[in-house]
C-alpha cells in the first residue's frame, strides 16, 4: 500500500524506512561529497593507507548524511510547498522529528570522531562543515541570497578535507582545492535556482541573485563560470600541477561557458539545465585530471 501523509510511522516496513533514510540523507549528493573527499586524499597522499581511507569514507559519509538530515528537519514545512521536495519523508510525516534529529546527532558525533581519529584538524573541519551548513546556510536561505556564498564554504570542504586527512596539515595546495570547488558552487547552485526559482520563491527561499530570472542574473551566472575558468589556471601557476590540469580544467569550464552565454541571450531554462549538467561533469572530472597530472 502506498504511504500517505496520514500513514503512521510505526507502519513503515524495513524497506520503506530504508528508502526514507536514503531520501533524508540525499544519498546521491552524499556520494558526490565522499568521492570528492577521496580524490582530495589521493591528490595529497604521498602513499595511501587503507585504514585512513576507510575512516575518511565512513566519517565523511556520516557527517554529510547528518547535515542533510538536519537541513530537511529544519525545512520540513517549506519543503511541503515545493513539488520537488514535498514527497520527502519529513513533509509527509513518515519519520518523526525526534527520530530524524536523534539519528542525525548520532551520525554527527560518530562522523566527527572518525575524522578526528585521522587527525584533529580533519575532525575540526568536519565539525565546522556541519555547523556552517546547518546553523548558517540553512536558515539564511530564507533571509538573503548571501546564503549561496555562505553555503559555498562547507560545500567546498570535501577535497580540502581529503587532503588534510592524508597529510595532517593545511597547505597552499589544500587551499587551491578548496578555492576551485568554492568557485564551482556558484554556477552550480545558481543553475539549480534558475530552474526551480518559482518553487523556491513560493517556499520563501532566496537563492537566485536579485530573485529574478532576468538578464542581470544570467550575466552573474556567466561571470561565475568565467571565474571558474580563471581559477583553473592557478594549480599550474603555483607549481601544484602541470599543463595537463590547466588544459583539462579549461575545457571543462568552456563546456559550461557556452550554455551560460546562451542563457544570457535567451533566458531559456534549458541552458540553465545544461550549465547544471556540465557542472556535475566538472566536479568529478576536474579532480580526476588533477590526480592524474600529479601522478605522472
Amino acid at each position: 500500500m502506498a504511504l500517505t501523509k496520514t500513514t503512521e510511522i510505526t507502519s513503515l516496513t524495513f524497506t520503506e524506512r530504508l528508502v526514507c533514510y536514503a531520501q533524508l540523507f540525499k544519498i546521491r549528493l552524499t556520494s558526490f561529497v565522499v568521492i570528492s573527499a577521496i580524490f582530495g586524499y589521493f591528490i595529497g597522499a604521498p602513499a595511501y593507507n587503507v585504514s585512513e581511507i576507510i575512516f575518511l569514507i565512513i566519517g565523511g559519509f556520516l557527517i554529510t548524511c547528518a547535515s542533510n538530515a538536519y537541513n530537511q528537519v529544519i525545512e520540513r514545512n517549506h519543503d511541503k510547498l515545493m513539488k520537488r521536495t514535498q514527497n520527502r519523508p519529513m513533509p509527509l510525516g513518515k519519520l518523526s522529528i525526534v527520530e530524524a534529529v536523534t539519528v542525525a546527532s548520532l551520525f554527527s558525533i560518530l562522523g566527527v570522531v572518525m575524522l578526528w581519529l585521522l587527525n584533529p584538524l580533519t575532525g575540526i573541519l568536519g565539525l565546522l562543515a556541519i555547523a556552517m551548513y546547518v546553523a548558517l546556510y540553512t536558515p539564511l536561505k530564507r533571509v538573503s541570497t548571501i546564503s549561496v556564498f555562505v553555503g559555498a564554504f562547507p560545500g567546498a570542504f570535501p577535497p580540502m578535507l581529503g587532503w588534510v586527512a592524508a597529510t595532517g596539515s593545511f597547505s597552499l595546495e589544500a587551499g587551491i582545492l578548496f578555492a576551485i570547488q568554492f568557485v564551482w558552487q556558484f554556477p552550480h547552485f545558481w543553475a539549480i535556482a534558475w530552474k526551480v526559482n518559482d518553487e523556491y520563491t513560493k517556499a520563501g527561499f532566496k537563492m537566485l541573485p536579485f530573485g529574478k530570472k532576468n538578464t542581470t542574473t544570467a550575466v552573474i551566472i556567466l561571470l561565475s563560470v568565467v571565474a571558474l575558468l580563471i581559477s583553473g589556471f592557478i594549480p599550474e601557476m603555483v607549481g601544484m600541477c602541470g599543463r595537463i590540469t590547466t588544459v583539462g580544467l579549461a575545457i571543462l569550464s568552456l563546456l559550461m561557458l557556452y550554455p551560460a552565454i546562451k542563457l544570457v541571450q535567451t533566458k531559456d531554462d534549458k541552458f540553465a539545465l545544461r550549465v547544471l549538467l556540465m557542472s556535475y561533469l566538472y566536479l568529478i572530472v576536474s579532480l580526476t585530471i588533477i590526480l592524474i597530472d600529479r601522478i605522472i
